[in-house]
């Protein structure tokens, strides 16, 4: 974490600071919380366009029509960190996640261009860790070795199922020999790959969920993602919605996952996430302690702290719009501080998704306020039997975990 330093009062008019400069300024005033030091930084940079949108997928991403425009993209991309970077001045960036849509769709020379921007204009941590989405459609030999020189480490594919029937229900542009080759290419050039994949999918059968865990398991892949299916609002899904497993269906999915796993040697960190020894993904964890990311790119969220407040900010959706709006040299759609009444339930909504939990002097130091702040909440919740605390840790418990959003929503204010 890095220490506050107090900022010079009374700067001369002909040296104050002007636009994003200015704005980052105005962050600095005394405010409402009491941060004493400010958490490790992330940056997420969004990439909006895909091959096909997903049935289920809710996420900023749009079909490429034909092509789509890289390099004005890329300037996009660098104009809006640039004026970003007031906001974050001296603080050091320790991960980066470049997701989407399908980055993967982008050139060797697109990607390279876009890290040595990064580079250029960023303090990165030694031992940084950059992932990359991709997706197993997009997987090319030669132009994933070339993602590993530009400085990737670390892939995220979305693999979601080997099964070319659940593939095809699912919308994606890949079959099951695809996502086997996308793996073996993974393999081959990176120390450090994800596998994401979905369970309770559209009339599979606990065996067939089965096949696909223990195929991924059979590539020995250093983190596993495996989400359960659900069906989002404003999605094709939504609005013709597929026959999908029953609970009880689902229910022992989630068991012979649990079961897989745990024999492999992975570890359920986080209520989607396994991971071999030493595999955790470290942006998502950094998430999931309240930590502090910009985003860049379209639609992309930031949240910043500063000595007195938390701030949190939407880039401009439509990627058409957002180009323009950062020609304009107005990236940002919405800007907002985090109230104090809101802050508990934020902090708790990433934290209780940890298995094995936190600290409680995590809340103080990632909120600047007192733990008290929440202590009733906190104590309806171990009533229930549904969170553990003592003097150095605060976790669900296995019924916490079960009934997570419940035990989430005891902390939304009044």
């Amino acid at each position: 974490m890095i220490p506050i330093k107090p900022v010079p009062a009374n700067v001369p008019a002909e040296q104050a600071p002007s636009g994003p400069a200015q704005a980052a300024l105005a962050f600095l005033k005394p405010g409402s919380l009491q941060l004493t030091a400010l958490p490790p930084l992330s940056l997420y940079v969004h990439f909006p366009w895909c091959v096909r949108k997903c049935p289920y997928c809710d996420f900023n991403s749009h079909e490429v029509k034909g092509s789509f425009p890289e390099q004005e993209y890329l300037d996009a991309l660098r104009a809006d960190l640039e004026m970003a970077l007031p906001l974050i001045w001296g603080r050091k960036i320790y991960t980066i996640f470049i997701g989407g849509g399908t980055p993967s769709l982008l050139s060797a020379a697109g990607l390279d261009r876009l890290l040595s921007d990064l580079r250029t204009l960023l303090p990165l941590d030694g031992d940084i860790e950059i992932t990359m989405e991709a997706n197993p459609g997009t997987f090319e030999a030669e132009k994933f070795r070339s993602y590993r020189e530009s400085g990737i480490n670390r892939l995220s594919i979305g693999i979601q199922s080997f099964n070319g029937r659940h593939l095809e229900a699912l919308g994606r542009i890949h079959d099951g020999g695809q996502a086997m080759k996308a793996v073996e290419i993974a393999q081959a050039n990176f120390d450090n790959f994800n596998l994401d994949l979905m369970y309770a999918l559209p009339q599979q059968t606990l065996a067939e969920a089965r096949a696909d865990i223990e195929t991924a398991i059979a590539f020995a892949p250093p983190h596993l993602s495996l989400y359960h299916l659900t069906l989002e609002p404003n999605t094709l899904f939504a609005k013709y919605p597929p026959p999908v497993p029953d609970d009880d269906a689902s229910a022992d999915m989630q068991d012979m996952i649990a079961e897989l796993t745990s024999s492999a040697g992975y570890v359920n960190y986080e209520v989607s996430a396994y991971a071999q020894p030493k595999r955790r993904a470290r942006h998502n964890l950094n998430y999931w302690q309240f930590g502090d990311y910009l985003g860049i790119g379209a639609g992309a969220h930031s949240k910043l702290s500063f000595p007195h407040r938390i701030v949190r900010q939407m880039r401009h959706k439509h990627p058409q719009t957002y180009l323009e709006k950062t020609r304009a040299g107005a990236p940002v759609q919405e800007e907002a501080e985090i109230g104090r009444d809101a802050l508990g339930f934020e902090f708790m909504l990433n934290t209780l998704r940890l298995t094995e939990g936190f600290p409680p002097n995590l809340f103080a130091e990632r909120t600047g306020m007192s733990l008290t702040q929440i202590q009733k909440q906190l104590d309806l919740a171990e009533q229930k039997g549904m969170l553990y605390r003592d003097h150095a840790l605060i976790r669900p418990t296995d019924l916490g975990r079960r009934f997570l959003n419940d035990l989430q929503e005891f902390f939304l204010s009044d």
